[in-house]
């Protein structure tokens, strides 16, 4: 069995943050964004050769992996063949790029995602309210930073990258043995 896993982009893979922090307000930030060729494949990795050790989990696992951003639209290419190219070029061969807008919840109760990786709390609880995906939560901040109700809430929440796909690992192992287990016993009624 596989897993069917999101990652979302700016924040979990993508440095946004030491991007904005390079501009001095979020206007002209913004402003920089739209008039700028190619943005999106500027940005740095927040880990470096984390794109690459995803893709190699999800040939050992045999994840689909499905890269999911709310990037709106810069000069050039389009957000969406921006980002792909991003992947490409940090090791994730043909990555799937949703760019979405709305509740995470809803696009992965409508995709039939297993797991949601993203670094806000408010998309965590959205992917609990309304689906059946288990949201990892990638917390770089302080612990004490967490808000209390994410934990409560039953959220997964993992300090790294390193941290988040050594979980999912275990978990797809984990997965492939129910699956063996399951076809085992079909085999013996």
């Amino acid at each position: 069995m596989s897993l069917r896993i999101a990652f979302d982009m700016d924040g979990v893979l993508a440095d946004m943050d030491g991007a904005a922090r390079r501009h001095n307000g979020q206007r002209s930030f913004w402003k920089h964004v739209d008039e700028t060729e190619n943005f999106w494949q500027s940005l740095e990795e927040i880990e470096p050769g984390s794109v690459k050790r995803i893709s190699e989990g999800a040939t050992a696992g045999r994840w689909e992996v499905i890269f999911l951003t709310k990037r709106p639209r810069s000069a050039g290419e389009t957000a969406q063949i921006q980002t792909q190219r991003w992947l490409q070029d940090r090791g994730f061969p043909l990555p799937s790029v949703y760019v979405v807008q709305g509740s995470r919840g809803t696009i992965a109760a409508a995709l039939d995602l297993q797991v949601v990786v993203d670094d806000r709390p408010e998309n965590c609880l959205d992917i609990i309210a309304d689906s059946k995906a288990r949201p990892i939560l990638v917390w770089r901040g302080d612990a004490p930073g967490i808000p209390a109700a994410i934990v409560k809430l039953g959220v997964t929440v993992v300090a790294s990258m390193e941290e988040c796909l050594e979980l999912l690992a275990t978990e797809s192992r984990r997965a492939q043995k129910r699956g063996v287990v399951a076809g085992l016993k079909r085999l013996l009624r």
